[in-house]
């Protein structure tokens, strides 16, 4: 086994996403420093969304509502920074054997968790026994990233995991039963939070609710689809951080009250905007505009699983019946672009060569024809009722699909529900089809593709929210995952999405660059695009 350094000669390949800077998208730069010329501590943010956490135990979660949260209170081993570069976080550096299944995790040393206790390497064995051991007493939960990740949970026939140990208290040794080149990403993905053993044990199935982490900043309450309130970590390690003294994460559903939220001074922050209102607050001097760099992408799902949707020329036809280009002009006001594929266009690997369905509606009802289906169905459309990132307007969104589709002879009638319940009967499989989207967690196209279209994410509840299988599409994402040379990654992810463009399991709508609403003394606010915002350097300089 030999060191290598972390980001220059580790066999992990990371290529690193060029992002155009945002600067130019701020009405005014970011200060560091406030009129006396010093970083102005203290006070409370208030972080206006439109749909509160699910649960805020990170291994638990997989909605953006609840990860912004957890991220606050939680750090990982390792984490990608603004750029989507990866960096190590709570480990210092690692190491691999040359034959690329046994890691090294070096941690650092004199960190804690909120309740005191200390970070070392046998909390990190703890909090991986009880992600992957259904035995484990505090396997409570679904644990959901944990099996599309790592092929399974202990003792099932695919587990990729072989052992975690400690070697000493400040390393960690992990071996795994088959290469695979993203390992370190995944344990820079926000689920993989590092939880205090003492608070599990306290807590158990309750610590969704009390959730206990080594971040900058402490859960101190909860009142459901209200608020969420932080406290700063007084003993962080990082010195000089955190500068606020309290986040408060509020729900106001409706757009436009979030934004008068903004405007009247009641709120500091606010994200999920009617694409419109940007120019409100661009034209406002005590506001200013901020871009989140794209990486996500908004779709819809069809539940394949059901008729008629298990045929892929429905499919193909609802397709060319959708004006893609007409939603982004009417709903998206500029920060957005059309949709083809299932990764967005920043991201290695995508495939440009993919000639998108065009906008046919004659051609979509001769394939409708063609299926069996000369007069039509009836049929659903599900929207979530708060706004997305990759959606800012679900339920406008699904309007207009209607009419297209209403245009082909296809009756859908719109279904909603609150953002939760939602989540739970669309992984439950209970939707025939459904406006989703995802906001990536890893530069890696792994993490767009195994999550929502490998066929070894359908078991309910499922990520795969399509009930998408195609086991030749599952064998290239496994072959990407086990293959280190980067040039062969890019031909199977490539490959893996002139399939899912043939099978059509998705409507493809948009990869946006959501705009985020600040007052003009929120300071330090740089949006990452993969959500990840470090709250810790904010301050309020008024």
């Amino acid at each position: 086994m030999k060191r290598k350094a972390f980001r220059l000669t580790s066999i992990l390949v990371v290529l690193l996403l060029v992002l155009t800077a945002c600067s130019e998208d701020n009405k005014k730069d970011s200060k560091e420093e406030n009129k006396d010329g010093a970083v102005k501590a203290g006070g409370s943010l208030v972080y206006a969304r439109g749909a509160d956490s699910v649960g805020l135990d990170p291994i638990n979660v997989t909605d953006g509502e609840s990860i912004r949260v957890t991220h606050a209170i939680f750090e990982t081993l390792f984490e990608y920074d603004e750029k989507l570069e990866l960096q190590p976080k709570l480990a210092e550096s690692f190491e691999t054997a040359d034959d690329g299944l046994t890691w090294t995790i070096h941690l650092k040393n004199g960190i804690k968790f909120h309740d005191g206790t200390d970070f070392n390497a046998d909390a990190v064995v703890f909090n991986f026994d009880r992600w992957m051991d259904p035995q484990n007493p505090y396997h409570i939960g679904d644990f959901t990233y944990y099996p599309f990740l790592y092929g399974g949970f202990k003792g099932e026939p695919n587990h990729k995991i072989e052992h975690v140990k400690a070697i000493d208290n400040s390393t960690v040794e992990i071996k795994l039963i088959e290469k695979t080149a993203p390992f370190i990403s995944y344990l820079a993905i926000p689920m993989f939070g590092m939880a205090s053993p003492a608070a599990i044990e306290k807590y158990n199935e309750k610590f969704i609710e009390h959730p206990v982490g080594t971040g900058p900043f402490e859960f101190e309450s909860w009142t459901r689809n209200d608020k969420i309130v932080l406290k700063a970590n007084e003993n962080y390690y990082i010195e000089g951080q955190p500068l606020l003294d309290k986040i408060i994460f509020t729900v106001l559903p409706d757009n436009s009250a979030r934004l008068n939220g903004l405007l009247s001074g009641e709120v500091d922050i606010i994200d999920g905007m009617n694409p419109s209102d940007a120019d409100t607050v661009e034209a406002n001097d005590s506001l200013k505009l901020v871009k989140r760099p794209s990486f996500n992408n908004g779709f819809m799902v069809f539940n394949t699983e059901k008729a008629p949707f298990d045929n892929v020329k429905v499919r193909q036809a609802i397709n060319m019946a959708i004006d893609k280009k007409g939603l982004v002009d009417a709903f998206y006001n500029g920060y957005a672009e059309v949709a083809k594929n299932p990764i967005p266009p920043s991201l290695w690997g995508y495939n440009d060569d993919i000639v998108d369905y065009p906008y046919n509606p004659e051609d979509a009802k001769k394939l409708l024809v063609e299926a069996g289906y000369p007069d039509g169905f009836k049929t659903e459309i599900w929207a979530m009722s708060n706004p997305r990132p990759y959606m800012p307007q679900p339920l406008k969104t699904a309007e207009v699909i209607q009419a297209n589709l209403q245009a082909i002879g296809i009756e859908a009638e719109i279904k909603t529900y609150e953002w939760a319940t939602y989540l739970e009967k669309t992984g439950n499989g209970e939707h025939t089809m459904a406006m989703y989207g995802w906001t990536g967690v890893m530069a890696d196209p792994d993490n767009f593709l195994s999550p929502n279209l490998s066929s070894t994410n359908t078991e309910k509840p499922a990520s795969n929210r399509a009930f998408y299988k195609n086991e030749e599409f599952t064998s290239l994402l496994q072959q990407a995952r086990e293959t280190f040379d980067q040039e062969e990654r890019i031909k199977l992810y490539k490959k893996a999405q002139e399939i899912f463009h043939e099978d059509a399991p998705w409507v493809t709508i948009a990869h946006t660059t959501p705009p985020i609403g600040l007052a003009d003394y929120v300071e330090g606010f740089e949006a990452h695009p993969m959500e990840n915002d470090n709250f810790a350097k904010i301050y309020l300089n008024k």
